[in-house]
């Protein structure tokens, strides 16, 4: 969720993950105050304060031969960095606290810095990466016999999974209860409470009220459960008290009021209201990004600096030495080398700066595209659901068969969106295909006609032209050739709101099989004719896509052994054409 990545992780969170130690320093006044005084700063958020009590805890520690307790702290810093959104330190800190366990053979407690990198992992929105980080702990305390602390570990992963699959969720909570059932019973009310929590998220309101009477039993028994708020909170609403509801939620949940309000709206069918709250809660979020972007940008920009910083010291320590130790004429021979290999260093240094740019200017494309083509019908398919749900919202069955059909459109485009970046990444992970499937060239033509018949536009005219006879095969992999031609078809409809499109097969004059694609669309200039066929371009940013179709049909010819370009003589529209040997 993405209220995570501002959730503050106090110390006695992150104590409860880890085995209770073996020492008792309830009577230990050192102890005491050393803790104390790290406590007060971290809830303080005081880094002045933080890391000189942090480094006297963890020397006493050290001094005690207390190891499990000492590398909780360390785990502590982490938490305290990932807390100010200092990521590239905290991800630091957690592959040193890992290098170290492994050269020091701590295996016993080498979850921890698993367990770190999770965290770390899931703040970055790496949400499969950290599942497998904590899939990796629950291994490790499994082995080491650490079941008293594992339900927290099931937690983490559950608050991945209730977003992507609910019933993998409810699986997990199950196994975290059981756990609990018999290692830490004082865990299972809490565990309880988020199961319940989660039914008025998928809007089963009858097992979520069931759920709230169990929760009111159990404080009424003095038990208590971190998730205790927003159950207050949603019964509010589930009572229908929607504006009492709305208040509580911001005055207690803090920074996860935001989506908690947008949801009680949506389910109340307020649709406006959640609309502005989803919208806030997504403008408090990109806020978070970019302050997390820029203190990781400042923080490489400073280990830049550091480096030049001793490159300049260590280029003047051999300056002086050679001065001293040889003669003249060696030394302005050394001097040129030097000059020489510093011009070298810098055009690599330049080289790796323009790279960085490149990569940064990729990232962020990819980051703007694919928010804004999976959340749009995402949305759209959210809100036609919800007034579907709603009979009196929707008077004939026309307006439904309207609204079926757009969903299906969106899900088709977040399926097709997906298929571009799985199909892109696996393909330039192969080295080779299989060549193997005697492919007829007219048929596959037609049957792609076909499929793609009812996608174009109603004044669009689809047509396929052919000088091969019918019974021509070519020697290739059917699958990537018809997946190249499905997404020059796909960007031709998409570009192409009259007229026609035209699919040609042919053989040149070097005896190669050339298949085209044609529009009669909006075209593309031929000074584009090779930048489109970089990742993420699009001329037309309002078009939808993220600019991988051609990267992948350009990936794809080459792997067949052919290629794919623009036309760029031709001038009514757009032309691709591919071609491939004939084998």
């Amino acid at each position: 969720m993405k209220a995570y990545r501002r959730l503050l992780l106090t110390v006695a969170m992150l104590l409860t993950v880890f085995p209770v130690r073996a020492e008792d320093y309830s009577q230990d006044k050192t102890y005491l105050n050393l803790r104390e005084a790290m406590h007060n700063a971290f809830n303080n958020n005081d880094s002045a304060a933080f890391f000189p009590a942090l480094q006297n805890f963890e020397d006493y520690l050290l001094e005690k031969g207390d190891l499990h307790s000492y590398y909780t702290q360390r785990c502590n810093e982490i938490v305290f960095l990932m807390n100010r959104q200092k990521i590239v330190e905290a991800y630091k800190r957690a592959s040193d606290l890992s290098k170290e366990l492994r050269e020091k053979k701590v295996d016993k407690e080498m979850y921890m810095a698993v367990n770190m990198l999770g965290h770390i992992n899931r703040y970055c929105g790496n949400k499969e990466e950290a599942k497998k980080n904590w899939f990796e702990v629950i291994q490790m305390m499994e082995k080491e016999g650490y079941y008293a602390n594992m339900p927290p570990i099931y937690m983490n992963i559950v608050n991945v999974e209730l977003d992507d699959s609910p019933e993998e969720a409810d699986s997990l909570l199950e196994i975290a209860k059981g756990i609990a059932l018999k290692h830490a019973p004082e865990r299972v009310f809490d565990i309880e409470t988020r199961q319940s929590l989660s039914y008025y998220y998928r809007g089963d309101m009858e097992k979520f009220a069931q759920g709230y009477k169990a929760y009111q039993e159990g404080v009424a028994k003095g038990l208590t459960s971190v998730h205790g708020r927003s159950m207050d909170v949603f019964n509010l609403a589930y009572q229908g008290r929607i504006d009492e509801a709305v208040k509580k939620a911001r005055e207690e949940l803090g920074d996860e009021g935001g989506e908690a309000i947008a949801l009680i709206y949506a389910n109340a069918g307020k649709w406006k209201e959640a609309y502005e709250a989803q919208k806030q809660e997504a403008a408090a979020s990109d806020s978070i990004d970019n302050v997390v972007l820029t203190n990781s940008m400042m923080r490489i920009r400073d280990e830049l600096r550091l480096y030049d910083v001793e490159r300049k010291a260590s280029k003047n320590k051999m300056i002086l030495l050679t001065v001293v130790t040889i003669l003249l004429a060696l030394l302005v021979a050394l001097l040129f080398y030097t000059v020489m290999s510093r011009r070298r260093h810098m055009k690599q240094l330049k080289r790796a700066y323009n790279h960085a740019l490149e990569s940064d200017k990729i990232k962020t494309a990819f980051i703007q595209n694919i928010s804004h083509e999976v959340r749009t019908p995402l949305n759209i398919i959210s809100g036609f659901a919800q007034v579907i749900a709603e009979p009196e919202l929707v008077n004939s069955i026309e307006e439904r068969k309207d609204i079926a059909a757009m969903m299906q459109k969106n899900t088709r485009q977040i399926t097709s969106l997906i298929d571009e970046m799985l199909a892109l990444a696996m393909n330039e992970a192969q080295e080779s295909v299989n060549k193997n499937d005697h492919v007829e060239i007219n048929d596959l033509m037609r049957d792609l006609l076909q499929e793609n018949q009812g996608n174009v536009n109603k004044d669009t005219r689809l047509d396929f032209q052919t000088t091969l006879s019918d019974d021509f095969k070519i020697l290739t992999n059917e699958s990537l050739l018809k997946s190249i031609l499905n997404a020059l078809l796909d960007n031709a409809i998409k570009n192409t709101t009259n007229g026609q499109i035209v699919i040609k097969a042919d053989i040149d004059d070097e005896q190669m099989l050339t298949l085209a694609v044609e529009d009669t669309g909006c075209g593309i200039p031929a000074a584009e004719a090779e930048h489109i066929f970089e990742r993420f371009v699009k001329l037309d940013t309002f078009k939808e896509g993220i600019g991988l179709g051609l990267p992948l049909c350009r990936t794809l010819a080459d792997k067949l052994g052919g290629s794919v370009k623009l036309d760029t003589t031709y001038q009514k529209g757009a032309r691709f054409i591919v071609r491939l040997p004939i084998e």
